[in-house]
């Protein structure tokens, strides 16, 4: 059954991605478990299919305009993969209780959103910095240094389901300075689409998805994002990342105080 208040509540995320280019996770998750009361486990699990459902559209978009830098995008997923089904297999060892490992996920949601928040309200002061202090990496620090980000992502996005979007394009904006904007986004969306695959199967083996409320989901934020991105250009940058940090700094509190 398709219900109203997913499609909407899909709608409305779609929209803040399409203009923005983050807040799917950040937002999609806290909204399923503070709103509609989802199991945090089963709400990321759900995230993650429906991120890698719908950024494959963005990834074909992207991949049809030349947007995409394909060794961006092996080097984060060497990294990115091995970290996310290392957390899969460590998180399955440890044979967490659902409790615990649903208070693991709401803390570590809620850190994860502050630091995406900051990220995005003090993205051109942290450029500004990290010109000035750190320079030009040779290309084999940058390698290495996209390979252990990956990590982070893969560790990050398993367990919460946020940080591919804001923090990935925030860490590659710092490693790759001389790219367009455009490519970056393109090549942060391309290198979502196995990771939240390889990490939503394993939510999906372990029962922690819910189709119904995915296909629901998906109604919505498919028209939401094809919606935005006629409107995005016209609409001021800083407003709606000003505006979207505040929604997640506030969402943040709500599930650190949980």
């Amino acid at each position: 059954m398709i219900d109203p208040l997913y499609v909407a509540s899909g709608f409305g995320v779609g929209l803040l991605v399409g203009m923005t280019g983050v807040g799917g996770g950040s937002l999609m998750t806290p909204l399923l478990i503070l709103l509609f009361h989802v199991h945090p486990v089963t709400a990321v699990g759900t995230d993650l299919i429906y991120a890698s459902v719908t950024k494959t559209g963005g990834s074909l978009v992207h991949g049809f305009n030349r947007t995409i830098e394909w060794r961006i995008v092996r080097r984060l997923a060497t990294g990115s993969l091995p970290g996310s089904l290392l957390t899969l297999l460590l998180l399955w060892w440890l044979k967490i209780d659902q409790s615990a490992y649903s208070a693991l996920v709401t803390k570590v949601l809620g850190v994860a959103l502050i630091a995406i928040a900051i990220a995005l309200l003090l993205r051109r002061r942290l450029l500004a910095s990290y010109s000035k202090r750190v320079g030009v990496l040779s290309d084999e620090q940058t390698r290495t240094y996209t390979i252990l980000t990956g990590v982070l992502l893969g560790v990050l996005v398993t367990i919460s389901s946020v940080g591919a979007g804001a923090l990935g394009v925030t860490a590659l904006l710092l490693l790759y300075p001389e790219l367009p904007a455009v490519r970056i986004a393109g090549s942060d969306i391309a290198h979502a689409v196995p990771l939240t695959l390889v990490a939503g199967m394993g939510h999906v083996m372990s029962g922690g998805v819910d189709t119904s409320v995915l296909i629901s989901l998906l109604c919505g934020s498919l028209p939401g994002i094809m919606l935005a991105s006629l409107f995005a250009p016209r609409l001021p940058d800083r407003a709606l990342r000003i505006m979207l940090a505040l929604t997640l700094i506030t969402v943040a509190i709500r599930l650190l105080s949980a």
